[in-house]
């Protein structure tokens, strides 16, 4: 990974925090695109290809295997992302979000038990550093992007879950902005997800019991 080093090398330090091109560049884009994606704009998705590449080189410089892999399967949704948000609605009543039902939520939860469990033990294998740490984060952040493609309102619970995990994952990496970042992510988490309920339409359950 020597050549990766330039990226994660502190190159200027503030308030003692040590910081990277990597880390700057990451932080930037990062922000930029749950900014955007709180406000359901669609150039989130390009904006979170640069910031997944960008990430993606940092952590596979970290040994977060998992987390490296994870940008990959992040470029990939964001584009499959961008595509479906550039479909017209086939109706103009067409809701632009989403609701999620229980059994959904369910079964993604078992999925990401599951996928925690195989990435526990592929990561042990590959030496990777906190093995469980970075496989609950990386199946919890799939299901999440599942759920942001799909504009389903659970997505930001789900990336709350993700942030939580990620601060104090990347702050014992060394990566104090990195731990910043998903702290910003939080914060905007919370505003993106009282954003798009408030644009949501009534529940069908509660537009029935209300007529």
């Amino acid at each position: 990974m020597d050549f990766l080093t330039p990226l994660t090398q502190p190159v200027v330090t503030l308030a003692n925090m040590p910081m990277s091109v990597g880390d700057m560049l990451g932080f930037a884009s990062g922000v930029l695109c749950v900014w955007l994606t709180a406000r359901a704009h669609i150039w989130n998705f390009p904006v979170g290809i640069l910031s997944s590449t960008v990430l993606g080189l940092v952590f596979l410089q970290q040994r977060l295997f998992a987390d490296a892999a994870l940008q990959i399967v992040f470029i990939v949704l964001s584009a499959r992302g961008w595509v479906q948000w550039l479909r017209p609605p086939q109706a103009q009543h067409t809701a632009a979000f989403a609701f999620t039902s229980l059994r959904e939520q369910c079964v993604l939860l078992a999925v990401a038990a599951v996928t925690t469990l195989l990435l526990w033990q592929v990561l042990l294998w590959l030496k990777g550093a906190a093995p469980p740490v970075d496989a609950l984060l990386t199946a919890l952040s799939l299901c999440a992007q599942w759920q942001l493609n799909r504009r389903q309102t659970s997505s930001w619970a789900w990336w709350i879950a993700v942030d939580l995990v990620a601060i104090p994952l990347y702050w014992s990496r060394g990566l104090p902005l990195i731990a910043g970042l998903s702290l910003v992510f939080l914060l905007i988490c919370l505003r993106g997800w009282w954003n798009w309920r408030t644009h949501m339409p009534t529940p069908p359950l509660m537009a029935g019991a209300a007529a």
